[in-house]
């Protein structure tokens, strides 16, 4: 099967985060039949909840859905670098590949920070492509922080 990347839908979910006065984050989980299984935006300040990252949101409704923890040839799709709460995550549900957009130097838990799946306590690390739709995801971020700030002025 050729590579379909479905990051239009994960920045799609970004976008109605960012609408709901969220950080525009958007994640989608892919089937290995190449199925949309679930779709999520942030919901932390909606909810009240700092587990509430797209990420988890996205793992949650695919294990509900399936009745089991582990998620074994699912591919995730997620518009900026997931956290190390995340990526432990990902890591637990034994999700096969993790496709980012723009990278968080900041808090990121993949390629920065914590480095979660190059840890050696990791008991499953994905495949990781980062950089797919950077600059939509990017642009999204930068957006919301400086309409925030300019707000708060």
């Amino acid at each position: 099967m050729p590579f379909r990347s479905h990051m239009d839908i994960a920045l799609a979910e970004a976008r109605a985060a960012a609408a709901r006065g969220e950080v525009p984050v958007g994640a989608v989980l892919i089937s290995p039949a190449g199925q949309v299984v679930a779709r999520a935006g942030n919901r932390t300040r909606e909810w009240s909840d700092p587990t509430a990252h797209a990420e988890v949101l996205v793992i949650r409704e695919a294990c509900a859905a399936a009745g089991s923890e582990r998620l074994n040839g699912h591919d995730l799709y997620v518009t900026l670098e997931p956290c190390a709460m995340c990526a432990a995550a990902i890591a637990a549900a034994r999700i096969r590949r993790v496709y980012y957009g723009a990278s968080d130097p900041k808090s990121g838990g993949v390629a920065h920070g914590a480095c979660v799946f190059s840890h050696p306590q990791a008991h499953h690390a994905p495949e990781v492509y980062e950089g797919i739709s950077a600059e939509p995801a990017e642009t999204l971020l930068k957006a919301f922080f400086a309409a925030r700030r300019s707000a708060d002025g």
